[in-house]
Parts: C-alpha cells; sequence; structure tokens
C-alpha cells in the first residue's frame, strides 16, 4: 500500500472495475426489460470486450476527443466490424 499514488493515478474503484459493473448492472436491467416489458431481444452481445480509456488532461485533449465522438458514427459504414 506504500506512497501516494503516481501522477494521473485516481483514488478509489479502478475505472475497469467501474465500467465492469456499469455493463452488469444494464446488461441485468436489459435482460429484466426483455423478460417483464416485452423489450426487443437482442441476440448479439450488447456490449463490446474491451474499452479505450484516455484521460483527458487539457482542451486540446477535449476538443480531439469530442471530434471524434462527433463523426465516428458517419464512419460506420465503412468499418468492416459495423453491422
Amino acid at each position: 500500500m506504500g506512497g501516494p499514488p503516481n501522477k494521473g493515478e485516481h483514488i478509489g474503484s479502478p475505472l475497469r472495475r467501474v465500467v465492469q459493473w456499469f455493463k452488469t448492472m444494464t446488461t441485468n436491467e436489459y435482460i429484466r426489460g426483455v423478460k417483464q416489458f416485452n423489450w426487443q431481444r437482442f441476440d448479439k452481445k450488447l456490449w463490446q470486450r474491451n474499452y479505450y480509456e484516455h484521460v483527458v488532461r487539457n482542451e486540446k485533449s477535449y476538443l480531439h476527443i469530442a471530434g471524434y465522438i462527433k463523426t465516428n458514427p458517419a464512419k460506420w459504414l465503412d468499418d468492416t466490424y459495423y453491422e
């Protein structure tokens, strides 16, 4: 448990645990909705296995990431993994 955390490291639950919890809770809620409220079934995975994490450290980084998020859906038809 040693000294202070490394620069850029956060205190508390690691991000991977938070993401794992979020995926579990939302998947369980979806399954409940399918069973109780006749939500449409989705026979594939709801979540991709991995994710890319990036700490936004400044405005330039934020603007780059925001631009990617905004323009990415337009590229989906060219994505070999998009169905």
